[in-house]
């Protein structure tokens, strides 16, 4: 429990001074957009590159890993009819499927491993399949949706070179070569991108942050209806397609069937926030569906903790 607690913590403290930043004026109108943008093209893709170029890729091929994977895919398509059905732009369809299966495995995911599970590697199958998966495909259908709201197809060479304008993608693709091929890189090439990689996330919340000043109540306007989709697909139907996938297909149970379902019930990651400031598309959504999942996520992780521990 006290690792649940502690994770909230540590982002509700980080996003608070973004949120302090924005009521004082500090870093100006458009502090949000440049924090979330230097985290996108910059601090990022540096992380993913760190984290992915350390990472044996082959021990996280197991149960939990087919299970991130299906439940993961499943959550995002779940959006998806309930968005067409009310004729959303294909911009919120996007982020929407995001935000109700794209979990928040660092900063909470950690943590919680950490202390509520025992084992801060569990969360390594999530990561991965996020970083590698999900990240470099979202991020793409963001970049080659068209930008005049009109619905016009992009063409197919802007569609098929789009990863190789993706820093995102770039990132990964390249994280992915170095631990495959066990390349050693020398110390003066991997410091610097380690110093930038220990950006993104504090950049990202901080932009959250900020953009909590001065908004609505989340989950109002245009967006309530998919804001609170959302919010059901992470918070209630994704850790218990998690349940039913790991304990009834694949037979799991004991701490294998605790680690799938509290790592579904993990919030929507702020990092899809800075995805949507990053295209601007759907950045109410993403920013009310992080801060309203994080909220939902306290009382359903310690209820999923104290059934299946």
């Amino acid at each position: 429990m006290t690792g649940v607690l502690e994770g909230f913590l540590v982002i509700g403290v980080v996003v608070g001074v973004g949120y302090l930043l924005g009521r004082g004026g500090v870093l100006g109108e458009q502090g949000s957009r440049v924090l979330a943008r230097a985290a996108f093209f910059v601090a990022t893709p540096a992380l993913l590159f760190t984290t992915l170029s350390r990472a044996d890729v082959g021990a996280v091929f197991s149960s939990a890993l087919l299970v991130t994977a299906v439940t993961s895919s499943l959550a995002c398509l779940l959006f998806v009819p309930f968005a067409r059905l009310r004729r959303r732009p294909a911009g919120e369809v996007v982020v929407g499927s995001m935000a109700s299966g794209y979990v928040n495995a660092g900063n909470l995911g950690i943590p919680i491993s950490t202390y509520v599970l025992g084992d801060p590697a569990a969360v390594a199958p999530v990561l991965l399949f996020q970083l590698a998966v999900l990240t470099p495909l979202f991020t793409t259908l963001l970049d080659v949706l068209p930008g005049d709201g009109r619905g016009e197809s992009p063409g197919w060479v802007r569609v098929v070179f789009a990863p190789l304008r993706n820093p995102i993608a770039i990132a990964t693709a390249a994280g992915l070569v170095v631990s495959g091929t066990g390349l050693q890189l020398p110390e003066p090439v991997v410091a610097p991108v380690e110093l930038l990689a220990d950006l993104a996330v504090p950049a990202m919340l901080l932009a959250f942050g900020l953009s909590l000043h001065g908004a609505r109540r989340p989950g109002t306007g245009e967006t309530a209806g998919s804001v609170w989709t959302a919010v059901l697909i992470k918070n209630v139907l994704h850790p218990l397609i998690a349940w039913a996938f790991a304990a009834g297909v694949l037979g799991l149970d004991g701490p294998a069937l605790l680690a799938a379902v509290v790592l579904a019930a993990l919030p929507t990651a702020q990092n899809v926030f800075g995805y949507a400031v990053r295209y601007e598309r759907a950045v109410t959504l993403a920013r009310d569906t992080a801060l309203a999942t994080t909220v939902v996520a306290v009382p359903v992780l310690l209820v999923v903790a104290a059934l299946l521990a």
